[in-house]
């Protein structure tokens, strides 16, 4: 079930999306964290952020739409009272989402999180749909994303991985901008920018008006962003989008992932990460896999004959 991912080893290739997952140790009680092989913490600005007033978050028919707009306690805190309970599970690699309004704030949050202990790596947030500084206007702009990518890594000490925009005309395109700046892998994708409408009040359902769409709805897509992300570039993929089921996560693995994200199936189970792993165990015992890695990009295309 071992993966390797951008030189870091993981017990299995399930890793709780940011923002499911708080700051991983309010799930302990919940979840085995040394069951999965990673999480990614909320994102993590400079400074505290409140995030947007309610209603944040509104179901749909095949998954959900939010937008908390990045609710976090600041790196401050997260290092004094949140990061040093969590080297109670060396197991369970953590994976620091950082997030900022401008390029400055990004290097100094990577700055201040460099000397801290308990960090496997740090995912950049350039595709947040749901804030007006920052996110997704880095990760819709070619020149905006290399500059920005360019400067976290010349920064970070830990592995890099950027999340990318599904909003976007082509994820091949992004995946190699942020490749050739230097990313040592990839998150593909983050939520699709969407709303939803109450007819009986005609008023938006989100105090945001627009948000973030995720579940099963998006996984066709996301599935498709993967395999064309992973076409493109030679570093790894964490590939997300609807995952539920261990069938689910098999796929993403064909299409070229080498580890996947669950995400909103934590809404639904909080003990959907742990579910995950145990099914995907069993479906390699009952397919007959004897290395995991080996479904990573082995996915069969028949060529059409004259």
């Amino acid at each position: 079930m071992a993966v390797k991912f951008a030189g870091i080893e993981l017990v299995n290739p399930i890793v709780a999306a940011s923002g499911t997952f708080g700051y991983g140790i309010e799930f302990e009680e919940i979840v085995s964290l040394e069951r999965i092989g990673a999480f990614v913490t909320k994102g993590i600005s400079l400074e505290p952020m409140a995030g947007h007033p309610a209603p944040r978050i509104v179901q749909t028919a095949a998954g959900m739409l939010n937008a908390i707009g990045l609710q976090n306690v600041g790196v401050e805190d997260f290092l004094a009272r949140k990061l040093p309970a969590l080297r109670r599970y060396p197991r369970c690699k953590v994976i620091v989402n950082v997030f900022g309004s401008t390029e400055r704030e990004y290097v100094a949050v990577i700055e201040r999180l460099n000397g801290a202990e308990g960090i496997a790596a740090y995912e950049l947030n350039v595709s947040c749909p749901n804030v007006h500084a920052g996110g997704m206007s880095f990760g819709a702009d070619p020149w905006s994303l290399e500059s920005l990518v360019g400067r976290a890594k010349s920064t970070a000490r830990r592995p890099l991985i950027v999340k990318l925009s599904p909003n976007v005309t082509s994820m091949a395109h992004m995946a190699q901008v942020a490749a050739g700046a230097g990313a040592d892998a990839l998150s593909v994708a983050n939520t699709f920018l969407a709303m939803a409408i109450d007819p009986e009040t005609r008023q938006p359902r989100l105090s945001n008006i627009t948000g973030g769409l995720s579940g099963p709805a998006i996984k066709p897509i996301a599935l498709r962003m993967v395999y064309e992300a992973a076409r493109a570039v030679k570093i790894p993929i964490l590939g997300m989008g609807g995952i539920v089921t261990p069938e689910d996560a098999v796929e993403f693995l064909l299409a070229g992932a080498t580890a996947v994200q669950v995400g909103t199936a934590s809404y639904a189970d909080p003990r959907a990460t742990e579910r995950l792993v145990h099914g995907l165990e069993s479906w390699c015992r009952s397919h007959g896999v004897e290395r995991l890695d080996s479904l990573i990009g082995a996915i069969q295309i028949q060529k059409s004959g004259n």
